[in-house]
């Protein structure tokens, strides 16, 4: 009876091992042929679909990017009127696009209809501000690398946004960050690589690790467009303030010294720095990027399907994915660590109010003293306080998650703030005394997004109205045209 019962016991386990073993096979084949191509890529390929062909795991998780319902407290996906959360935004950036709109971004799928869609470009002729570059598409999509190829780095940046509408059709995607013949992570945006340069450092040297981030800060950083580049002036040339170094006050001395300003403040005259999106510079002075963790750790965790294993696509929020990014590393359950992320985005945004509150006051003071006949002279240390404030405040704000990032440096860089744009006040407290105003400068009522834009000076009505002419007249065109191109690509050929 005890042989029997062995020999069952054994014929079971000698049948659940060839069981583990097929799957062991099977899956080390799924592991052999998944990334057999089925298609060739061709050289400058920007349509995602086609990569996707080869990688479908990858393109049908990117494809989520399109996904705009997640929402948190700080970011996320979904559709957020950020100037109707805070009417205060329109006085800080009077006389700027920034004013108009400015609205939470929808994913990468999203990022050329968003672009579109945006007030700040403008009507049927697609005008925008200024009327604006060709270079505020270099972020959007794989159509810039395959338009720096084709045409030149410099041609790109040349011209209107307007000049390039027909071209830049296919979202952020595949060919952004990877070569089309060997799938490394590559550097797509020239900028990126010519700031290293600027700081003495060679971004060839940079290890995988560091390129699942350095793909990142291709557009996730600070920039601006220099009109004086030797050799190129005139031209919008897309570049990196880097060359004193990173930090907000090493960015700050780079823009003083070249006496570059993005625009003049409508209402305080002042010559203001917009900070554009710093993420990878605050990202560098937290305390994941100083344990060697990149962008794609958590926002771009690893997945497993099937028993591959390969990096998620779906660019998102890490809140929203707190299981395979976060959990990888801590072990407290999802609800403590998302509200661990939420307090240090509460505590950052007080003191953020606060110094939007203070500079608010400052710009309309110093319109104050503007109309009650102060000289350039009387104003100019004024100014540059209020320069030097709003820029640390737009740093802390722009950079989106840098509050959990990097709470401890952005709380120095809005406390910064605070004492720099109060001395400026009191500096205007005495001049305005001295122009014989003795009493607090009144406030209008900004209390809703409407209003605010109203006080200074924006006819929205007729902005909304140019950009449905917009939609109905030129983009369009654009997009047969487009069509009418991609139709003329190089045939896809069978691997």
């Amino acid at each position: 009876m005890k042989n029997k019962v062995l020999f069952a016991l054994t014929a079971v386990f000698v049948f659940l091992l060839g069981l583990l073993a097929s799957s062991i096979i099977n899956r080390k084949n799924e592991a052999k042929y998944k990334y057999l191509p089925k298609v060739k890529i061709n050289e400058n390929e920007p349509r995602n679909e086609v990569w996707g062909e080869n990688f479908p795991a990858e393109y049908q998780s990117y494809i989520k990017t399109a996904d705009t319902t997640f929402a948190s407290f700080q970011g996320g996906s979904a559709k957020r009127d950020m100037l109707e959360e805070d009417p205060r935004l329109v006085v800080l950036w009077a006389g700027y696009g920034f004013s108009k709109d400015y609205n939470q971004g929808g994913g990468h799928m999203n990022a050329v209809k968003d672009i579109r869609n945006s007030l700040r470009t403008g009507g049927p002729k697609g005008e925008g501000d200024g009327p604006m570059p060709a270079t505020c598409w270099t972020c959007k999509g794989p159509d810039v690398p395959r338009l720096m190829n084709e045409k030149g780095v410099t041609e790109f940046y040349s011209g209107k946004w307007a000049d390039k509408g027909a071209e830049v059709v296919n979202p952020i995607g595949c060919a952004d960050c990877h070569d089309s013949k060997t799938m490394k992570l590559t550097i797509t945006r020239p900028a990126l690589i010519e700031g290293f340069k600027a700081m003495g450092k060679d971004i060839n040297k940079a290890s995988h690790q560091e390129m699942r981030s350095l793909v990142c800060a291709q557009c996730h950083v600070e920039y601006y467009f220099d009109k004086k580049k030797p050799g190129k002036e005139g031209v919008p040339y897309l570049t990196f303030p880097w060359k004193n170094g990173m930090s907000v006050e090493d960015m700050e001395k780079y823009y003083d010294e070249i006496e570059f300003s993005d625009w003049t403040h409508k209402l305080s005259k002042t010559p203001m720095l917009k900070a554009q999106h710093p993420g990878y510079e605050t990202y560098l002075t937290g305390v994941h990027a100083d344990r060697g963790v990149s962008c794609a750790d958590c926002h771009m965790p690893y997945k497993s399907e099937g028993g591959q294993k390969y990096t998620d696509h779906h660019i998102q929020s890490p809140l929203n994915n707190v299981a395979n990014s976060c959990q990888v590393c801590h072990r407290e359950d999802k609800d403590k660590l998302i509200e661990n992320v939420y307090e240090r985005q509460q505590k950052s945004t007080e003191s953020r109010l606060k110094l939007e509150d203070f500079l608010v006051k400052a710009h309309i003071e110093a319109k104050k003293a503007w109309d009650l006949g102060a000289t350039d002279l009387q104003m100019k240390d004024i100014l540059m306080d209020i320069r030097h404030a709003q820029w640390r405040w737009d740093y802390a704000a722009a950079s989106h998650g840098a509050s959990f990032h990097s709470p401890v440096e952005i709380a120095r860089v809005i406390s910064s703030g605070l004492d720099v744009v109060q001395e400026g006040r009191v500096k205007l407290a005495r001049l305005l005394a001295d122009l014989g105003y003795n009493k607090p400068v009144d406030m209008p009522d900004i209390s809703s997004k409407e209003k605010a834009q109203a006080y200074i000076g924006l006819d929205m009505k007729q902005l909304h109205l140019e950009k449905e002419e917009f939609k109905k007249t030129l983009l369009p065109k654009w997009l047969k045209e487009a069509k009418e191109r991609e139709a003329n690509y190089p045939e896809i050929t069978i691997e």
